[in-house]
């Protein structure tokens, strides 16, 4: 198992969490020097708030850890591709790299709007990619709204 997978694997076990709490299983953490200072889960549901995604969270726990609202030196791990709100917030916390597992073909996400602006001019584009235990963490998106449509 390489790091990417090792680091996958902890982000996973945090999607687990969301699933056993009825939320869209996706998990974050933020490594830091090769220690993970902060994870999370999303938690849009029980928190009623639309902006709880388990990357939002992440990223606000590590700022904090960090006493900084910048994460330059940081690396992301997240099971699913981010979204747009998230995207925004891995830009402006100038995340160095985010790598996910399963990619999100529904909607925009990370990858669609970073190759869209790497024509033109902004400024932070993390280094990005996708498919560290792919099937994973797809899996268990695909067995939770199967759950949910029962």
């Amino acid at each position: 198992m390489n790091i990417d997978q090792v680091y996958m694997s902890e982000a996973l076990e945090k999607a687990k969490i969301a699933y056993e709490k009825d939320e869209v299983p996706v998990g974050a953490i933020i490594v830091k020097n090769g220690k993970v200072i902060a994870s999370a889960y999303n938690l849009k549901e029980s928190h009623h708030d639309a902006t709880a995604h388990a990357e939002i969270l992440a990223i606000q726990k590590a700022c904090q850890v960090l006493n900084s609202p910048y994460l330059s030196d940081c690396d992301m791990y997240v099971t699913f591709e981010p979204c747009m709100m998230c995207t925004g917030a891995i830009i402006n916390a100038r995340l160095r790299k985010v790598v996910y597992g399963a990619a999100d073909h529904r909607f925009i996400s990370l990858e669609s709007i970073l190759l869209q602006y790497r024509k033109t001019e902004i400024n932070h584009s993390p280094i990005f990619y996708g498919g560290i235990l792919e099937n994973e963490c797809s899996m268990i998106m695909t067995d939770y709204f199967k759950k949910k449509r029962k």
